[in-house]
C-alpha cells in the first residue's frame, strides 16, 4: 500500500511539474519547440540522430555578389551577421537586382577590415583598384547623414531600406553599365513568408534580403556526390560557392539533410589540452538550435561561375533536373541546400558540432517571397 501510495504521488508531482509547460506551449510555441523546452528545464539534452561538424561559413553582405569565407561569425535570428543586408536597386523602380538579370554582379567583391567593422567594395579587374568603404554595423546617425530611407521591392515584397548616394554608386553603375543604387535593410520588418510563414512556424521571424529565408545550410558530401556525376560528363567539378550556402556541414553523406528537421550547433568538447577558460567559454555557451524549414529548389544561378560571371548553358542545372527533382511542393526545379530559421542568436564558428535532433519525410516546399 505504502508503495502504491509512493509511486502515485510521484506521477502527480511529474503531472503538476509538467502541466505549465503544456499550457505555455499549447497558447505560444509549436510542439516541436515544447519538446525542446521540455528537455531544457530539467537538464538533458535531446539525444542527436546523427551528427556532423561546420567545416565552412559564408556570408554574402550585398544580394547576389562575391561573398566572404569566415571561421567565426554571429549568428542571428535574421542570418549570419552581415549576411544579405545590402542589395543593389535600379533606382527607376527601386526593385532588386541579381545575378538572375545580371551574372556580373558576382564580380563585385566584398571584403572585411581586421576588426570588422568597415566593408570593403571594389570591382574585380578594376585597373585602378578603387575600394568603397562603408560601415559594416553603420550607426542610425550615420546612415541619418548618409543615406535616404525610401520604399524598395524583393520579390513581391514592399519593405523599406537605406539607399546610398552617388559617391558610393558611381563605380559600381559605371560597372554595370547601368544605373544602380546600395541599400542597407531599413527598420520595417520583413516577416518570413511561404514554409517560415507564422502559422506555420509558430512565430513571426524576420529577415533580411535573402530570397527567401534567413540561412541555407549546404554538405560537403552532396556537392561531392554532384561533382563526381559532373566528371562522369566531362564536366570540370565546382564548388560550393555557386549554391550561395551560409553554414556548410562535412556531411556523413550525399543529401542526408533533405530529412532534416531541427538542428542544433554547440562547440566540440575541449580536448585534455584545452586551457581552462577555453573549456568554460564552452560551458557556458548555449547551443544554437535552427528549425529546417525546406529544401532549397534552384533556378539557374549556380550555372554562373563565381570568379568568372561566366553562365554554363547547361550545368550543373541539367544533371541536378536528372536526378534532383525530390521536393512535391515544387517539382519542376531541382533542389540543393536547405532553408532554415534559428531559433535563438549567439556565436558561431568553424568546427562546431551539428547534430540533427529531429527529421520528417514531409517537407513540401510552399512558394512565398
Amino acid at each position: 500500500m505504502m508503495l502504491e501510495f509512493a509511486v502515485l504521488s510521484v506521477a502527480v508531482l511529474a503531472l503538476l511539474l509538467l502541466a505549465p509547460i503544456v499550457i505555455f506551449c499549447a497558447k505560444n510555441n509549436p510542439w516541436s519547440q515544447c519538446r525542446t523546452l521540455g528537455f531544457n528545464l530539467f537538464g538533458a539534452r535531446k539525444p542527436a540522430i546523427s551528427s556532423s561538424e561546420i567545416v565552412s561559413l559564408r556570408v554574402y553582405p550585398i544580394k547576389s555578389c562575391r561573398g566572404i569565407e569566415l571561421k567565426k561569425s554571429t549568428l542571428l535570428t535574421t542570418g549570419l551577421d552581415l549576411d544579405r543586408q545590402w542589395m543593389f536597386i535600379d533606382p527607376t523602380k527601386n526593385e532588386f537586382l541579381t545575378i538572375r538579370q545580371i551574372p556580373q554582379m558576382t564580380l563585385i567583391n566584398t571584403a572585411l577590415t581586421e576588426d570588422g567593422e568597415t566593408l570593403l567594395l571594389s570591382v574585380a579587374g578594376d585597373n585602378e583598384q578603387r575600394v568603397v568603404r562603408i560601415p559594416a554595423h553603420p550607426s542610425a546617425a550615420w546612415l541619418a547623414d548618409h543615406t535616404t530611407l525610401e520604399t524598395v521591392k524583393i520579390w513581391d515584397t514592399v519593405t523599406d531600406g537605406y539607399v546610398y548616394g552617388p559617391e558610393v554608386n558611381e563605380l559600381f553603375s559605371v560597372f554595370l553599365a547601368r544605373p544602380v543604387c546600395l541599400v542597407y535593410k531599413g527598420p520595417k520588418p520583413r516577416v518570413l513568408q511561404g514554409n517560415g510563414d507564422p502559422r506555420l512556424l509558430g512565430r513571426k521571424q524576420t529577415t533580411n534580403f535573402p530570397d527567401v529565408h534567413p540561412v541555407l545550410i549546404g554538405s560537403e558530401a552532396s556537392i561531392a556526390e554532384l561533382n563526381a556525376r559532373l566528371q562522369h560528363k566531362g564536366v570540370d567539378p565546382i564548388t560550393i560557392e555557386r549554391f550561395r550556402p551560409n553554414i556548410i556541414v562535412a556531411g556523413n553523406a550525399p543529401w542526408t539533410e533533405d530529412s532534416w528537421k531541427l538542428v542544433r550547433i554547440s562547440p566540440q568538447k575541449s580536448s585534455s589540452s584545452s586551457s581552462s577558460s577555453a573549456a568554460m567559454r564552452q560551458r557556458k555557451q548555449k547551443p544554437l538550435e535552427i528549425d529546417i524549414l525546406a529544401r532549397c529548389a534552384r533556378c539557374q544561378v549556380p550555372n554562373v561561375e563565381p570568379s568568372t560571371a561566366q553562365k554554363h548553358t547547361r550545368e550543373p542545372w541539367d544533371t541536378l533536373m536528372s536526378y534532383r527533382r525530390v521536393d512535391e511542393g515544387m517539382k519542376w526545379k531541382p533542389c540543393f541546400g536547405m532553408l532554415s530559421a534559428p531559433r535563438n542568436e549567439g556565436p558561431v564558428e568553424v568546427g562546431m558540432l551539428v547534430d540533427v535532433l529531429e527529421e520528417t519525410t514531409q517537407h513540401r516546399y510552399i512558394s512565398g517571397f
